[in-house]
């Protein structure tokens, strides 16, 4: 399945709202569920419970159902979106990551 075939098949199961509430559905969502996710991860970090992988990927799949609602509401798509970040990624990291360069940030630099 391609990010395409995600966002139809994912918008197809939300509930129609206007562009605004559409917004605070998706910031309430993205919220919520990487909340969810922080806290499968903290009781693994924290508590010494064994990692409930099974949870921690569902948590992560509700995440991508929101940033496809999202994608949707500003009018995109989440290939966009991929693609976008990969290409912020390449200027902020030319090779690879280093602790120097995230500093750096080059791609926020503004040319002179």
């Amino acid at each position: 399945m391609n990010f395409q075939e995600f966002q139809r098949l994912a918008i197809r199961t939300a509930k129609p709202l206007p562009f605004r509430e559409n917004l605070r559905h998706v910031t309430y969502g993205v919220t919520g569920e990487a909340g969810e996710f922080a806290d499968a991860v903290k009781k693994f970090d924290i508590y010494g419970q064994d990692l409930n992988k099974d949870n921690a990927k569902e948590e992560l799949g509700d995440l991508l159902w929101y940033i496809a609602l999202g994608a949707e509401t500003l009018g995109t798509d989440m290939e966009e979106l991929a693609a976008y970040c990969i290409e912020k990624l390449k200027k902020r990291y030319p090779d690879q990551y280093s602790d120097q360069l995230a500093e750096a940030r080059l791609d926020k630099a503004n040319p002179q």
